[in-house]
């Protein structure tokens, strides 16, 4: 007798270990990962780590971001098994969130073998791996922005620069308004600052003021700067004045530009001193420095040019010398103006033109000749480039996002000309709505909503407010699903396609029906195969609701009622609905909860038809169905 005792739980812990997989299965596919972890579990401690089980395992921890549990179940079906490339990259992953940069490395070597074509990993360098993002990047579409500042005025105001979270830029607003320059009739230009910050995409202004100097200003133009590295020195263009503040014209009455540098002293430029560079009878001005400091980068209209004006480049030397102006040649300077140069951190040149195949006017270009000498530049297009004047572009080595500023006339503006700033966002929109209680449509406080990605990644959670209210930000032209879970209701899910439009705002409420309705806990119908009382996969994943309701309400009492309807005997049915109460029972038993919760499970054949369908009555399937059903009744809470 013992021994067929023994025979038969085994038998039984066999069948109960496929059945939890497959109900584990069946969780995982719904995002339910926390419940599918504790049922796989279960399946691991029964004896069975197929590969099937631990990499789901490994997925369930991986998809809630648990990346030390998710490497343990990676790890333990590696050391059984020969994973795919997706559960490898999964492992390699969690890996780095863990700064197991090394072991992460032997296995992406080990990717490589068998993907080696993943644009995941294109980027991939071993040297580089705690730096490397690329293997979880989304190429993610950008959205380019373009704003007039605000601190602009109704006159000129261009080339920006940003040094220390100060924006120095040129303007006409200047102190000598009744002195007027003879081409716009505007007052002339001067050097200013303001201080700016950026938060969230948002720029933030200061005062704007006069540059801290007592010189560098003039009573006629000053503009576009550049400053060194260790923000000791400036450089800045000037009309040429002689030494008692007053312009200096050549012999056929022109004033030429020059460039000159200043000194900080005391959080003040000082010490003005004049380039050897310029010259009496050409123009020299709009400084740049390359980003190791060690050349300056200017435009002159001097002979032997290609055009109106040229871009040239010298080596600073020691003790205020330059090394012999060089031409930067036809791959830059054409016949006509090529003005305001710069130079990123990476190297790359940019400068405006008007000789090139532009939009019209002067554009802004970017060359990579100070690497490639043979390079040709390209014009950055819309919306960096319009029909008309486009210039002084600048891009903040400081800011992570990449932001840049650019000087135009374009209309749309404040004054003649303004400073514009442009940066890249990844494209996004919002989703956001109310959870709510199917029935009755009040709001539900306490509800976690997921944020699942195509992947069935949950990459984001959040709880309800008191209102019943989420808010998430979604990537552009991406496909997502909302779920929402709270105890002792059923969860519900909306899909979200995203198209490609930015900042759009979709509104969408969550239903969430109770299971504790009256005196039931009310779940969608148990069904059993023709004349058995086995439980089934899909009665299972609807008795894990009672489970979960008697868990959260550790006093609860029920009682189960099973009800068949009338097709077979009276006497066969009244038996099988009783065997059907208690398999019934015997499952939520086996999910730990104590005996003397259920009190009583009865099965009560076909005793109790909800409609005529009796003995002799011909019937639907779909009228006999109603008749096939089980109660769970709350006898005490």
């Amino acid at each position: 007798m013992k021994t067929n005792y023994l025979l038969l739980l085994f038998v039984f812990t066999i069948g109960s270990t496929f059945g939890q997989e497959k109900l584990a299965d069946k969780f995982f596919n719904n995002y339910g990962y926390v419940k599918a972890s504790e049922l796989y579990e279960e399946v691991v401690k029964n004896g069975d780590e197929d590969q099937h089980v631990l990499t789901r395992l490994g997925d369930c921890y991986y998809n809630n971001s648990n990346s030390e549990k998710a490497v343990f179940w990676y790890k333990k079906a590696l050391d059984k098994y020969e994973l795919d490339s997706e559960h490898l990259f999964k492992y390699i992953q969690s890996l780095k969130s863990l700064g197991e940069y090394n072991e992460a490395d032997i296995w992406t070597k080990k990717f490589l073998e068998i993907q080696n074509n993943d644009s995941r990993i294109k980027d991939y360098s071993s040297n580089n791996l705690q730096k490397y993002e690329a293997l979880n990047a989304a190429n993610e579409a950008l959205y380019i922005t373009i704003e007039n500042l605000p601190i602009n005025s109704n006159l000129s105001d261009f080339g920006s620069l940003i040094y220390n979270n100060e924006l120095y830029f040129a303007s006409a607003r200047g102190l000598n308004e009744n002195k007027e320059y003879g081409w716009n009739k505007e007052p002339f230009l001067d050097l200013f600052q303001v201080s700016v910050k950026e938060k969230d995409y948002e720029l933030e202004f200061g005062e704007t003021h006069l540059i801290k100097s007592t010189d560098v200003n003039t009573d006629y133009h000053e503009a576009t700067i550049a400053i060194t590295n260790d923000g000791k020195t400036l450089y800045f263009t000037r009309d040429n004045v002689t030494r008692k503040n007053k312009l200096n014209f050549d012999k056929k009455g022109t004033t030429h530009l020059k460039i000159y540098k200043a000194t900080l002293i005391n959080e003040s430029w000082e010490n003005i001193k004049e380039l050897p560079i310029n010259d009496e009878v050409f123009s020299t001005g709009h400084p740049a420095l390359s980003p190791d400091n060690k050349k300056l980068y200017f435009v002159s209209d001097r002979e032997g040019g290609f055009g109106q004006t040229d871009i040239y480049e010298v080596d600073i030397l020691e003790n205020n010398k330059y090394s012999e102006p060089k031409n930067l040649g036809p791959k830059i300077n054409t016949e006509g103006r090529e003005m305001f140069p710069f130079i990123s951190k990476d190297s790359t040149f940019y400068y405006s033109s008007d000789g090139r195949l532009n939009l019209g006017l002067l554009d802004i270009f970017k060359s990579n000749i100070i690497k490639d000498r043979v390079s040709e530049p390209q014009n950055l297009g819309a919306p960096y480039n319009s029909g008309y004047d486009d210039f002084a572009f600048f891009i903040d080595p400081s800011n992570k996002n990449g932001r840049s500023y650019l000087s135009s006339n374009r209309p749309g503006g404040i004054g003649n000309d303004d400073i514009y700033t442009v940066y890249s966002e990844a494209c996004s929109q919002i989703i956001k709505g109310v959870s709510r209680e199917k029935t009755t449509k009040e709001p539900i406080a306490n509800v976690t909503v997921s944020l699942v990605d195509e992947s069935g990644k949950i990459i984001e959670e959040i709880i309800t407010t008191d209102n019943g209210e989420y808010e998430f930000v979604l990537n552009c032209e991406k496909t997502y699903t909302i779920l929402g879970k709270v105890k002792a209701h059923i969860d519900d899910q909306i899909q979200v396609n995203t198209n490609d439009k930015n900042k759009i705002v979709t509104e969408k409420d969550l239903f969430l029906e109770s299971l504790i309705k009256g005196n039931q806990i009310v779940v969608k119908p148990i069904f059993f195969d023709y004349g058995k009382w086995d439980i089934r996969t899909d009665a299972q994943y609807e008795l894990e609701n009672i489970v979960d309701v008697l868990r959260v309400n550790p006093e609860m009492v029920i009682k189960i009622e099973a009800h068949t309807d009338s097709r077979g005997r009276d006497n066969f049915n009244m038996r099988l609905s009783d065997k059907r109460a208690k398999s019934t029972r015997d499952y939520i038993l086996s999910r730990g909860i104590a005996n003397e919760r259920i009190e009583s499970a009865i099965g009560y054949g076909e005793s109790q038809l909800l409609n005529n369908c009796s003995n002799g009555v011909k019937c639907s399937a779909q009228e006999h169905q109603l008749n096939r059903r089980s109660y769970f009744y709350i006898v005490k809470q």
